[in-house]
C-alpha cells in the first residue's frame, strides 16, 4: 500500500514543473512589453499627425453663400492693390524699346507726376468686371479638383489639372474685358501706343479726372467698328497660352518650394509666382501687343518682337508683373485658405484641424 503523502508530494512537484514551463523568462517579458508599447505609439501616430497637419477643405465642405460673398471682397481687394502695376506692365510691354519709360519705377514716377493717382487706375472700373471671371475661376478650380480626386489622390496632380481648367474658363470671360481695359490703360501718356483714341471730349473728361463709363463705351464702339465682335476676343489664343501654363505650373512650384523646409513655406507663394511669371512672361508680352496694337497672328507678333528688340524684349514688364503677382500669390495662399475656413459648413468646424 502506497503512502498518500508520497502521492501528494508527487502531484505538487508535477504542478510546479508545469508552472515553470509556462513561466516566461524576464528578458522575454521585457521584449514583449516593449513591443506592445511600440504598437500603441504606432497606432496613435496617424491620429496625432492628422491633428497636426492642415487638412485641405474641399468643395463639398463649403457654405457656398459665404464662400462667394467673401470671395468677391477678397478678389476686389487684391485687384485694387495690384492694378497700378498691371497698368505699368501693360505700358512697358507695348512701348517700342524705351520710348516712354526706362523701367517699372520710372514708369510709376512719370505716370504719377503727369496723370496723378487716377492715371494709375485707368480702366479700373471696367476691369473690375473680371470679378465674374474670378468667381468662375475658383468655382472651376474646386469642382475640377473634386473630379480629378476620383482618379488621383496626388495633390499636385489635382492642383495642376484644376488650375489649367480654371484658367481656360476664366480667360473666356476675361479677354473681352481685358481688351477694353488695356485700351484705356494706354491712354494719356501712352495714347500713341494704341490704334484707338478717346474722342476729344472724352479726353477732356479724363484730364479732369472724372470717372465715367463714357470712355469705356467710346473705346468699345471703336473696337466693334474696326474689328467686329471678334475684336473683343483679339489675343484669346495668346491669353490661353499665357495664363493656362501660368496657373498650371504655379501650384506644382508652390508645393515644391513649400516642401523644402519650414523656412521656405512662408515664401513659397511669392517664389512660385515669380517662377511662373518668369516662365510665361514672353507670351504675356506677345499677348499685350496683340490686344493693344491689333496684330492678328501670335507667331508673327513674336517674330516681330524678336526682330525689333531681341531676346531682351521678352522680359519687358517682368519686374512689374512679379510685383503685381506677389500680393496675389499671398492672397491665394493665405487669403484663399482663410476664405475657405470661414466658409466651412458649421457641422464640419470641429472635424478640421490646422
Amino acid at each position: 500500500m502506497m503512502d498518500p503523502n508520497v502521492n501528494t508530494t508527487q502531484d505538487s512537484l508535477d504542478q510546479q514543473q508545469r508552472a515553470n514551463q509556462r513561466r516566461v523568462p524576464p528578458g522575454v517579458c521585457r521584449k514583449i512589453q516593449s513591443y506592445v508599447c511600440d504598437l500603441r505609439v504606432m497606432s496613435s501616430a496617424p491620429m496625432m499627425q492628422q491633428k497636426r497637419n492642415i487638412q485641405i477643405i474641399e468643395w463639398e465642405d463649403l457654405d457656398k453663400r459665404k464662400f462667394y460673398s467673401l470671395g468677391v471682397f477678397m478678389t476686389m481687394t487684391t485687384r485694387a492693390t495690384v492694378y497700378p502695376f498691371t497698368l505699368i506692365r501693360t505700358r512697358l510691354q507695348v512701348q517700342k524699346g524705351k520710348s516712354l519709360y526706362n523701367g517699372t519705377f520710372d514708369a510709376f514716377c512719370k505716370i504719377l507726376k503727369a496723370e496723378g493717382v487716377y492715371g494709375l487706375y485707368r480702366g479700373f472700373l471696367v476691369n473690375s468686371f473680371t470679378l465674374i471671371s474670378g468667381q468662375a475661376y475658383i468655382t472651376t478650380y474646386e469642382l475640377v479638383r473634386k473630379y480629378v480626386s476620383h482618379y488621383s489622390s496626388n495633390n499636385t496632380v489635382k492642383s495642376l489639372v484644376a488650375g489649367g481648367a480654371a484658367s481656360l474658363v476664366a480667360q473666356s470671360i476675361t479677354v473681352p474685358i481685358d481688351v477694353v481695359s488695356q485700351q484705356l490703360m494706354v491712354q494719356g501718356q501712352g495714347c500713341q501706343l494704341t490704334r484707338f483714341k478717346l474722342k476729344p471730349k472724352m479726353a477732356v473728361a479724363t484730364s479732369k479726372h472724372k470717372v465715367t463709363f463714357g470712355q469705356t463705351r467710346d473705346i468699345a464702339v471703336q473696337i466693334f467698328h474696326a474689328d467686329g465682335f471678334r475684336g473683343f476676343y483679339r489675343g484669346y489664343v495668346a491669353s490661353l497660352l499665357t495664363y493656362i501654363p501660368n496657373s498650371a505650373v504655379w501650384w506644382p512650384f508652390y508645393h515644391f518650394y513649400a516642401g523644402k523646409s519650414t523656412k521656405t513655406y512662408a515664401v513659397a507663394g511669392p517664389m512660385a509666382a515669380a517662377t511662373a511669371s518668369t516662365l510665361t512672361n514672353p507670351m504675356d508680352v506677345v499677348r499685350a501687343r496683340v490686344q493693344v496694337e491689333g496684330h492678328s497672328s501670335v507667331i508673327e507678333t513674336f517674330k516681330q518682337l524678336l526682330a525689333e528688340e531681341g531676346l531682351w524684349g521678352l522680359t519687358k514688364g517682368l519686374s512689374a508683373r512679379v510685383i503685381s503677382s506677389t500680393p496675389t500669390s499671398i492672397m491665394i495662399v493665405i487669403g484663399y485658405e482663410t476664405l475657405k475656413r470661414l466658409s466651412l459648413r458649421p457641422e464640419l468646424e470641429h472635424s478640421r484641424h490646422w
